[in-house]
Order: structure tokens, then sequence, then C-alpha cells
């Protein structure tokens, strides 16, 4: 891509700046033309009319003085990228709110975080968030290659290392969209990941992993029989929120409407790292028959999301399922349900994410996800950081992986 002319590169940074902060009314870009003088470029009259009030204290001068020193003086001048350049300085406004879930997306990290929602990527099978800052493991995806190497929920992920990409480096600091552009790659090739996990000697720990297509089914049902040998229950897994969920979920439903003789519903959401609000609200409607769901504390507002639809499911008693990969929408549902149903939540302490992202897309392909909000569960709770608290507590031991303790645990809570 050839370099644009300094001058405009400003003009455009400026009015992305303020495109990206909520206005860009009134703010008029002139053009301008460089001429070659002695064999030096000189820029002519750049016009910047009529600044929006609120902004006319801000004062750009720094910006341009270092871009200026960059443009005259860095050594590898092909690494100047005009774009990169823009896209950087808009990053780096937006992580300056300090908060890791209000980011900015150049085109490559859009794109990606598109394929989680559509659930189909090469990776290694993680799903990221945070924990107290630090990049970590939300849920490893149910038979990928991350869990096949034991990576467990939780873990904080300290250093990456991808020979082939000339990767290594900490994580401090790091963006989702970065820390994901890392650790995806090309079929085939490894990945190091650096870990840190609680009860484990306190010494952090390499696992390599080998990239693979990662393949995100949203629900998967079991019907089983009742411990007490009466009846059937159906074991509902409720993996992710996404673009396919709805679809998937409406399937499992019918399936379970037509077996008849079901008793009761096991909600599986361990490992579910959330998604959409949408989605929570929609499931969430399958066993409510009526009334909140979650209320949004916006900056201006606050909004109550209700049961938006008639669920199959309201007549049967249910059971939630959670651990500390349980996050976002799937607390949303799993709150929901134990404030409004009294439903039974076994497992562990949830992730504890309680804000709500707008995402949209931008130029360019570009895209940014801002924290508008927190929610509320319908007791007026808000869990950010503390997740929810099980009411009944069960742990997987290793020494008995082929069976699944937790859920044999859940399915005794309907006595």
């Amino acid at each position: 891509m050839p370099k644009l002319k300094l001058k405009t590169i400003r003009s455009i940074v400026v009015w992305l700046i303020f495109l990206v902060v909520g206005s860009g009314i009134g703010y008029y870009l002139g053009t301008q033309e460089l001429e070659v003088e002695a064999g030096r470029v000189v820029p002519k009259l750049v016009v910047n009319t009529e600044s929006p009030a609120e902004y006319e204290e801000v004062d750009f001068s720094l910006f341009w003085e270092v871009w200026n020193k960059l443009e005259d003086e860095y050594l590898d001048e092909e690494k100047l990228d005009d774009e990169i350049m823009v896209y950087g300085a808009i990053r780096g406004m937006v992580s300056a709110v300090g908060d890791p879930y209000t980011v900015f997306l150049p085109p490559q990290e859009q794109k990606r975080t598109e394929e989680d929602l559509s659930g189909s990527f090469e990776g290694v099978g993680i799903q990221l968030g945070y924990i107290q800052n630090q990049v970590a493991v939300i849920a490893p995806v149910k038979g990928m290659p991350a869990e096949a190497a034991g990576v467990k929920a939780g873990d904080l992920i300290l250093h990456i290392r991808d020979d082939d990409k000339g990767v290594d480096v900490d994580t401090a600091g790091m963006s989702l969209p970065e820390a994901v552009s890392i650790i995806r790659g090309e079929h085939g090739k490894k990945v190091t990941l650096t870990l840190y996990r609680q009860n484990n000697g306190n010494q952090p720990f390499d696992v390599q992993l080998m990239r693979n297509t990662i393949v995100i089914p949203s629900v998967e049902l079991e019907v089983v029989d009742d411990p007490d040998g009466e009846g059937k229950l159906a074991h509902l897994s409720l993996l992710r929120f996404g673009g396919r969920t709805e679809e998937e979920w409406n399937e499992a439903v019918e399936e379970i409407v037509a077996q008849g003789g079901v008793e009761g519903v096991v909600l599986d959401m361990r490992n579910n790292p959330g998604g959409y609000l949408n989605g929570a609200i929609f499931i969430a409607s399958e066993f409510i028959d009526g009334g909140v769901v979650v209320k949004q504390q916006g900056k201006h507002q606050t909004e109550t999301f209700s049961v938006n639809r008639r669920g199959k499911l309201t007549s049967l008693p249910v059971v939630v399922m959670v651990n500390r990969g349980s996050a976002s929408a799937s607390e949303i549902v799993a709150g929901a349900l134990r404030d409004r149903l009294g439903a039974k939540l076994v497992g562990e302490r949830s992730f504890g994410k309680g804000t709500v992202q707008n995402a949209e897309t931008m130029r360019n392909g570009t895209g940014i996800h801002i924290t508008v909000a927190r929610w509320l569960l319908p007791g007026g709770d808000w869990i950010h950081d503390s997740g929810l608290e099980p009411d009944i507590e069960a742990t997987q031991s290793a020494e008995e992986a082929d069976r699944d303790q937790v859920l044999e645990v859940a399915l005794k809570a309907f006595e």
C-alpha cells in the first residue's frame, strides 16, 4: 500500500479519533498538497475548522511531534506503515480507559472475533478472558488440543512462544485480541503457553499445543436415568452462545419433548464463556414463564430485559451446573434461574464477568467493543469478579476422569 501524504494522515487520524469518541459533527477537514522544494517535502496549508466545542481544548501537538520524529528518525523506514500507525493510535486511546474488555480491533482481529461467534477457526481450543487483568483461560473447548493437554479453566497465561512466528512474549498488559492473534495460527503448527495454576506448587509450567481446526458446537443433549430409577432426566449442555445457538437449542428441546417421561433438566453450563446477551434472554425464557431475566445498568439509564417467548420447559424442575469457566451470558442464565425459580447451582464458583460490551463494526473492517453497562441479576446482585456461589459444591477428581462426578451430584440434587 503506498504511503499516504503526511498531513492527510494527520487529518484522517484526528477524524477517526473524533469518530471513535462519538462526535464528528461540525468537524471539517480541508485538503492539501505536498510540494518538493530543494529535495525536501514541504506541506501546504491544512484547514481544520469548526472542531467540536467539547474537544477544542484537546491538544494533539505532542502526537504530531512524535509522529514527525518517527518519520524523520526511525531507522527501518519500511516498518512505518501509516495505516498500522493510525490503528495503533486509536488502540492506545481506547486502552487508556483501563478496561480490558473495551478494545479497538483492526481488521484482522475483528475478523477473528466474528469467527469466534461463527464457531469455526484454526487454533488450540481455548476461550480467553482476564483474572485480575491477567490473560487467563476461561474455558478449554471440549475435545480440542488444549483440553487434551490438560489446560484448565482458571489457568493464567503468563507467556506465549511460537518459533514459527518468531514470537516470544509475556502477556502482561496484552489485550485479548492480541493474545488470540498470537495463539491462533496455521493448522498443524505448535505454540507453547507458560501457565500458572493455583494449588500447583506455585510454579509456572509450559504446555506445547498443536493447532487444529476448532469447531465449537453450542448444544449437546443426553437423556439419562434418574438416580432413583423411576424416570428420566435431560442432561442439556449449553457450551456457548453464538450464531448457531438458537437453532441447535431448539432441536435439543424438541427432542426432550418428543422423548416423553422426562422429569427434570440438568442445564450444564460448565466452561461456557458467554456471548450474546439476547442469547441469554432466549435460553432463560425456555424455563421462566414471565418476568425479569436481567437488568442492564448503563451510563444514563437502567434497562430491564424480561422473558420474551413462551418456553417449552417451564413445567420441569431445573438444576444448573457451573464452574470457573462459566462466564458472562451463562452467569446471567444461571443467576436468573436461581433467583426466579430457586434452581440449585451445582459445581464451582463461576468466573464473575458482570459487564456488557457493545460490539460495532466500523469502517475498513475494523471494530470496537465498548463496555456500556453492568448487568444485575433479578435479585439485584452484581457478580463482577465475585462470580456465582454454588448451592452444592462439587469438583471433578482427576483420579476418576472416566466418571463425571459433578454431573452425578447434579442428578441427585432433584431428590
